[in-house]
């Protein structure tokens, strides 16, 4: 996934999903969701109930029989998803993807009694199995599984809330992707997608960005009644899974999730918080000096600079700079990221109906990642290229992994791609020989980082406050939006303008992060600023530091950040770690600062 932050459609290419299957209607579909039934029904009637007699032999034959249902599954909802994800406007592709959801959770309610019986089983039988050598491979997804049991319901309620799961989280989930997908925002006679109104935002002429901005409020806030009710009804839900799951507060579901410790998180936003005048604050003052402005209006805060116009880049040119930034850093990385290009697996080009932003999608281990761009020729889109192909390389590395064991939680998951980030900014840094490009290049990063680690925690401390008041009781729109604009004010500063009323307000209602991922936004933050430490240490380290990191990625799920970070001396349970982070960013600051 990537942080919200000049090519024709014709040009780019786009990703062929043949790989997986060759279309809705294709036997293979029918086929698999079939196998996966029958082997999931059998797998029930061979192990319910018998799990804690198991011997580790025994016990290892059913973890691999539910690895290979789990992957049968996962890519039939891959194919439905990046279907939908290409045209979220098509009715077929939603009843496709609908349906398949339907079916796989039938199927899975199966498997369900797997990790449900595996939390019953006592420490001591669990510690006699695994002298089972070869069960120990599991070990990390086991302890994964056994860390929610004391937040695990009945098996009645668990069966329930996971039938039910359909028809509740994720069709609400649906209608704010098909809404979103629907709206079009009017700007200067020309009827936009969110994706192209908001790229407007980047845009030299302030006209142009104003426009976008107050288009883009003018259709949220016509909708705002449909977003504020799928926001409180997930909130809602939420606050109710937490109360019968006993999680002490909203974030700690997601916390366990990505495998990191509450007091580790709360550092992160502490530290990013106490930074916000000498990052923020310091930054925007600065840019509105540069604009002639005494503050920014909150449409100018992804502006150019002044002067300078952001040249189109073409999808083949910023192809090559990535590949090249890639490929110093490690002939391998470029190898793997090669492969996305030459195979069809990027679908690239903006249109109507697409998923907005871009993400990396794993699919299985048994075929590979998809990326999903929306590439309008910008230097930030040349940047989001890095971001996902980090991803996609991460999740091709990880894959021989298994199933089961190649998911990295998402603190660490945001790792290769800010990485690739990192690489790709530094190499047109080395290539820039001009002071008010450099300048360009360098304002550019910073906004980039600000947008990853201070808007993000600004989000997480929306998401934080929004929970909490929802718990008091149903939430109108404006009482929204008042928490949007308190917690961005406070990201922000003074040097950009946030006014009451209609406008700026009513953008949290596009973020699908809230809704999808509730809470996921600090891991950007995390990765920014954990990738910030990691690159200081590669500039400083000998030979062997690229073969240490794809050692890394290749890790996939087995290993906790800490593991992960210890062959590279650093440790994110340390204050340290996140004030050395940040400080890249200030330092990049103090660079602007001299440059005037």
């Amino acid at each position: 996934m990537t942080p919200d932050h000049g090519a024709t459609p014709q040009a780019l290419p786009t990703w062929n999903l043949g790989d997986l299957y060759a279309g809705p209607n294709a036997p293979e579909v029918e086929r698999d969701l079939k196998d996966a039934g029958t082997k999931a029904a059998a797998f029930r009637q061979q192990y319910e109930g018998k799990l804690a007699s198991l011997g580790g032999v025994e016990f290892l034959a059913a973890v691999l029989d539910y690895e290979r249902i789990q992957e049968t599954l996962g890519r039939v909802m891959s194919y439905a998803q990046l279907l939908y994800a290409g045209d979220m406007s098509n009715p077929e592709y939603g009843r496709f993807q609908q349906n398949i959801n339907e079916r796989a959770t039938q199927i899975s309610l199966e498997t369900l009694f797997f990790t449900l019986e595996i939390n019953k089983v006592p420490d001591s039988e669990m510690e006699a199995k695994f002298q089972h050598e070869p069960l120990r491979r599991y070990r990390p997804w086991l302890d994964v599984v056994r860390s929610f049991r004391p937040h695990q319901l009945s098996d009645d309620l668990e069966k329930m809330l996971h039938e039910r799961d359909v028809a509740g989280r994720q069709a609400w989930m649906r209608l704010f992707d098909e809404t979103m997908a629907d709206l079009r925002f009017e700007v200067d006679g020309k009827k936009l997608t969110s994706n192209e109104a908001l790229n407007l935002l980047y845009e030299q002429d302030p006209a142009k960005r104003k426009a976008a901005a107050h288009a883009i409020a003018k259709g949220l806030g016509e909708n705002k009644r449909i977003f504020a009710l799928v926001t409180n009804t997930l909130a809602k839900e939420k606050e109710i899974d937490d109360k019968w799951r006993k999680f002490a507060r909203p974030v700690s579901s997601r916390n366990l999730a990505n495998q990191v410790e509450d007091e580790v998180v709360d550092a992160l936003v502490a530290a990013v918080k106490a930074g916000y005048p000498k990052l923020s604050h310091r930054y925007y003052s600065l840019k509105a000096k540069w604009l002639g402005m005494p503050k920014l209006n909150y449409w100018d805060r992804n502006a150019p600079l002044p002067d300078k116009e952001d040249k189109p880049i073409a999808w083949g040119e910023a192809q090559s700079l990535v590949l090249n930034a890639y490929n110093a850093f490690s002939p391998k990385l470029a190898e793997v990221g090669r492969t996305f290009f030459e195979k069809g697996w990027i679908d690239v080009p903006p249109r109507p109906g697409k998923a907005p932003g871009a993400f990396a999608h794993p699919t299985v281990p048994s075929a590979h990642p998809y990326l999903l761009l929306n590439y309008h020729g910008r230097t930030r889109d040349l940047m989001t290229l890095a971001h996902e192909l980090g991803h996609g390389v991460h999740q091709v590395l990880a894959a021989p992994q298994g199933q089961l064991l190649c998911d990295t939680p998402p603190t660490l998951a945001e790792t290769a791609s800010v990485f690739g980030e990192m690489l790709t900014f530094q190499a047109l840094l080395k290539r820039e020989t001009d002071p008010e490009e450099r300048k360009v290049l360098l304002a550019g990063k910073v906004e980039d980082m600000l947008n990853t680690v201070v808007r993000q925690i600004a989000m997480h401390e929306f998401e934080r406050r929004l929970h909490d008041a929802r718990r008091e009781g149903e939430l109108m729109p404006e009482q929204i939006s008042e928490i949007w604009l308190s917690t961005q004010r406070e990201a922000l500063g003074d040097g950009v303008d946030l006014p009451d009323g209609v406008g700026y307000a009513i953008y949290w209602a596009y973020i699908p992060h809230f809704i999808h991922t509730p809470f996921y936004v600090y891991a950007y933050a995390f990765g920014d600023c954990l990738v910030n430490s990691l690159y200081a240490a590669y500039q400083q380290a000998e030979a062997g530091f690229a073969e240490k990191y794809l050692d890394m990625l290749r890790a996939g799920g087995t290993k906790r950040h800490k593991e992960l970070l210890a062959p590279f001396g650093l440790n994110a349970a340390d204050p340290a770690f996140w004030s050395k982070g940040l400080g890249v960013i200030s330092g990049f600051i103090d660079e602007l600062e001299k440059m005037g």
